[in-house]
């Protein structure tokens, strides 16, 4: 049988100490030796040992011990040893240690006091405890403050068993006296405890008449005076006003930590404006002046929840909440961000937007290693609110475009995605935007900006002098032509040297990039990093461009990027341009270009061919350039814009309809009480008891009173776990906070005998674990209790809680009655919440985890595009990317088959094929659908198996 334990010894896990050798060292005369035997047999005890024999062998020989160690593991080991039978009866020779304990009290040293007295705050057996009274008491008036400290402790323990008041029935008397002449702070504390919670009233009348010494209290006396403030406003809401001066008084104490629980009281108790802007000017104050990084984070939120329920004035203190940027921890600085960006107004943008411009300014500076990740924080904040308030836009725009050729390819990512939003959104600022984007365009060296910004380039870039500007920095950027000569081509080894040097941060990490619809694509590392510096070709500028170097890296997607800018470039061109001589030049140049990139693209200079997506979108730009039309001039010149303002128009959509959801408002019953606040008395009131009587009345007006939970709720998780029959009935009230699981198990006695030990035994299945087991309780005839026990969750998977009751009848307590209790399923959604993710960040946490599994299947095929025919054919598929274009990474690219002809609509085809060391393919195909499962075998035959047959 567990009980409970209130006592916790690290115990090595060696070769246990036998009974015999410690009754032996205990007999000895050596005082060392008498310790390490005391302490091995309180490891013993402690893991489950039972050692009654040593019971009389410790009275005879370790009692008398004068020695402080010894005194204090004999105590140790009287806490824990059983002093009680079956029955719960004292066992008789327990009789025989109250005279030392009683000795221990008269002790002339004061430790030996001190710690018998801390003994007896643990003991709950009235009959050890009652001869001892006298002793106890008399110790209040020692001379060391700590025995007083213990006595009043021991006063209190004694006062709260089940027959206290009869054995001490004067206590609060007694302990009121001893506060009132006491000197030292734990002694005070000791004892304001000690009537705060066995006689509130005299705690109150000592609290109110020393009302203006309270701010020279000790820290510790602060802290339970905070606490009985709570315990009274909450069960007399009415009295509140007066408790709240107290605590405002409290906001000037010295402690931090008294600060701290003031400001969160005065929130709980205390809707008025002045209360909550001295509670958020206090954490404020807090958040500037800790340095411990976990007291920040919570301060933090506390802020936010402030700001839930009081964002107007909160409001007032977003530049204070702000200074909290300094501190170097980007968890806090994230946190901050997001509480500020919820509290800009038309009031203060101006002012938050200076302030994040500053800390842009700081991470120029080189002095930590994560300013790149702080800088795109503040770029996606200065995103938002320029999006908000979109005339502080031409404050920040030019000074974040300097940051596009930032290392930190995510947050040049931000900016450029920023840069393309505002130049949509703010016309007037186009000219200059795309001015300042062409000085800068040589500067980028991601591709994945590249791109964008090229985007940006090819829409926006509308006069004559901004198209011509814009193909000549293109040019600049790819250098001279051709990208190779026809001398490398032929040199062999010697002109691939230099371009495998380029190449090799990409060929070692090809992986599949998911797209939007959730199909993969071929794309190599330096899509996502940034790019190292390139080796030169021969051919080639003494300095290459940034497009140059990419493009020779082997990026052909950046490749067909430009060939669509230039071919966009070269329509509107067409159009702006009245000397058709220019015009045609222009075109001329365009495609010479493009035909350059082709022709890299298909020689054997760069080790991997271009990918057929690129090849066939440079075509496509290819004739558009020898052959224009008006409708494909309208798309590429008007269509993609469009779609484009779509995008926002729908991105905007759905961020009304969010913040929609979330202002629910509440409305009040129609039968709740009306209050007319002009014809409430006034006498004796404070400005700021007004003030709360006054936002009570609006809150329980609008409905805005937060309830303990709706009852509707509350009934569907009250789980039966017994029948209506059983002698003892349970159930279960289930409450899940995040990944903490209370079970709050009423358990009610229906028989006319009292159960002793009963005991609710639980057990887990799953990544659920029990924190703490319920210990042991004695139900009375048709009684209940409450028992809680708390489960914490480590994954996300459904686990489940079973368990029984098990208990002894006041009849027959050798025999013992097990009921077994209904199963508890807690599923995955009781503890997920939803929550958004960016296209970016969720191709990024794909990318970085493994989600699929290969199985190993030999084929005698070896050619990737006729073993993948072969498959198409053999079970009449529909292959969403013609063979032709699984080259390369064709396992992954297969991931796109879908057999709907054969195996309806919701059939998906999952493929993974690796070319091994002999030349030979290996992989697996897997089929599911909703009708049937199908697994393909590769070899000289495919053949098919239906689900549930051979």
């Amino acid at each position: 049988m567990e009980k409970s334990c209130t006592l916790v010894v690290h115990f090595d896990k060696g070769t246990p100490a036998l009974a015999n050798e410690i009754k032996e060292a205990l007999e000895a005369n050596d005082v060392t030796a008498k310790i390490e035997a005391l302490k091995k047999a309180i490891m013993l005890l402690l893991n489950g040992e039972t050692i009654p024999q040593l019971f009389i062998t410790i009275i005879r020989y370790v009692l008398p011990s004068e020695d402080h160690t010894i005194q204090k593991l004999l105590l140790l080991y009287l806490e824990i040893i059983d002093k009680t039978d079956s029955r719960g009866k004292v066992l008789p020779e327990m009789i025989l240690i109250c005279q030392n304990l009683r000795n221990n009290l008269q002790h002339p040293n004061e430790y030996i006091r001190g710690v018998t007295l801390r003994f007896l705050c643990r003991l709950n057996e009235s009959e050890i405890i009652e001869p001892l009274i006298p002793s106890i008491l008399s110790n209040l008036e020692h001379r060391h403050p700590f025995v007083r400290r213990n006595a009043v402790l021991a006063v209190m323990s004694v006062y709260n068993l089940p027959q206290g008041e009869q054995l001490l029935d004067s206590a609060p008397e007694i302990v009121d006296k001893f506060l009132s002449s006491e000197q030292d702070p734990s002694s005070k504390r000791n004892a304001f405890l000690m009537l705060f919670s066995c006689a509130q009233d005299r705690a109150i009348n000592y609290l109110f008449a020393n009302i203006d010494r309270i701010i020279d209290w000790g820290e510790q006396l602060q802290m339970v005076v905070l606490e009985l403030i709570r315990k009274v406003c909450r069960s007399n809401k009415g009295e509140k006003g007066k408790y709240i001066k107290i605590i405002i008084a409290l906001l000037n104490a010295s402690s931090t930590a008294v600060i701290y629980e003031c400001a969160s009281t005065l929130v709980s108790l205390s809707s008025a404006p002045t209360a909550i802007r001295a509670a958020s000017s206090t954490y404020c104050q807090l958040l500037l002046s800790q340095s411990d990084n976990n007291v920040k984070l919570i301060v933090l939120d506390r802020l936010n929840e402030l700001k839930s329920s009081n964002r107007e004035i909160m409001v007032e203190m977003v530049m204070d909440v702000l200074r909290a940027l300094s501190t170097p921890n980007h968890d806090i600085r994230r946190k901050t961000l997001d509480i500020a960006l919820e509290l800009i107004t038309p009031r203060n943008i101006d002012e938050v937007v200076m302030m994040l411009k500053k800390e842009v300014v700081k991470t120029q500076s080189g002095e930590h290693e994560k300013n790149g990740e702080y800088r795109q924080m503040l770029v996606q904040a200065i995103h938002t609110c320029a999006i908000k308030f979109p005339e502080v836009a031409s404050t920040v725009v030019h000074l974040l475009m300097d940051f596009l050729g930032d290392s930190n390819v995510a947050s040049a990512m931000d900016v450029v995605v920023f840069v393309r939003e505002i130049i949509e959104t703010n016309p007037k600022l186009r000219i200059s935007i795309i001015t300042r984007l062409l000085d800068t365009f040589y500067q980028i060296r991601a591709a994945r900006v590249c791109s964008c910004a090229l985007w940006i380039i090819g829409e926006y870039c509308l006069s004559l002098s901004e198209v011509e500007t814009g193909i000549a920095t293109i040019k600049q950027c790819l250098g001279d032509l051709p990208f190779y000569t026809i001398t490398e081509e032929g040199d062999g080894q010697e002109a691939s040297k230099p371009i495998q040097q380029v190449n090799s941060t990409t060929v070692s990490s090809r992986r599949p990039a998911i797209l939007a619809d959730g199909t993969y694509a071929t794309q190599s590392a330096a899509l996502e990093t940034a790019m190292s510096p390139p080796t030169l070709v021969q051919g080639s500028l003494s300095s290459i461009g940034n497009l140059r170097s990419l493009i020779l890296s082997g990026d052909f997607f950046l490749g067909a990027v430009v060939s669509c800018t230039l071919t966009k470039l070269v329509l509107r061109l067409e159009e702006v341009q009245t000397s058709k001589v220019e015009v045609n030049k222009a075109t001329t140049q365009a495609l010479l270009i493009v035909v350059s990139m082709l022709q890299l693209g298909q020689s054997s200079v760069l080790p991997h061919p271009i990918d057929n997506d690129s090849y066939d979108r440079i075509v496509l730009c290819i004739r558009l350039l020898c052959n224009t039309g008006d409708e494909i001039r309208k798309i590429w010149l008007q269509s993609c814009r469009e779609s484009f303002v779509k995008m926002l128009a729908d991105k905007q959509r759905r961020e009304t309809e969010e913040i929609k959801a979330k202002a629910q408002i509440s409305n009040a019953q129609p039968d709740d009480l009306i209050d007319f606040y002009h014809l409430k008395s006034r006498k004796g009131m404070s400005q700021l008891e007004l003030e709360d009587e006054v936002q009570d009345d609006l809150k329980r007006a609008t409905g805005e009173f937060t309830k303990d939970g709706d009852d509707a709720n509350k009934l569907n998780r009250i789980l039966q776990l017994t029948g209506f029959s059983d002698p003892v009935y349970a159930e279960a009230y289930v409450t899940v906070h995040h990944y903490d699981i209370v079970l709050d198990v009423t358990v009610i006695n229906r028989t006319k005998e009292t159960l002793q030990n009963l005991c609710l035994e639980l057990a887990t299945m799953g990544d659920l674990k029990l924190v703490e087991r319920p210990q042991n309780y004695t139900l009375a005839p048709e009684s209940s209790k409450q028992i809680k026990a708390n489960i914490k969750v480590s994954s996300t998977e459904t686990g489940v809680i079973f368990g029984n009751i098990v208990y002894e009848t006041s009849s027959n307590v050798l025999e013992r009655t097990v009921i077994v209790l209904n199963d508890i399923h807690i599923d995955i959604m009781d503890y997920i919440s939803p929550a958004s993710c960016a296209d970016v960040a969720f191709r990024t946490m794909w990318a970085e985890f493994e989600w699929e599994n290969k199985v190993a299947v030999n084929t005698v095929l070896q050619d990737e595009r006729e073993f993948l025919t072969h498959i198409i054919k053999s079970t009449n598929m529909k292959c969403l990317t013609p063979p032709s274009a699984l080259e390369g990474e064709c396992g992954f690219l297969a991931a796109n088959l879908y057999a709907k002809s054969v195996f309806g609509e919701d059939a998906l085809v999952n493929v993974s094929i690796e070319k091994q060391a002999d030349g030979k393919l290996s992989g697996y195909i897997r089929i599911r659908s909703k009708t049937q499962g199908i697994a393909l075998s590769l070899g000289d035959k495919i053949t098919l198996k239906q689900k549930g047959t051979a």
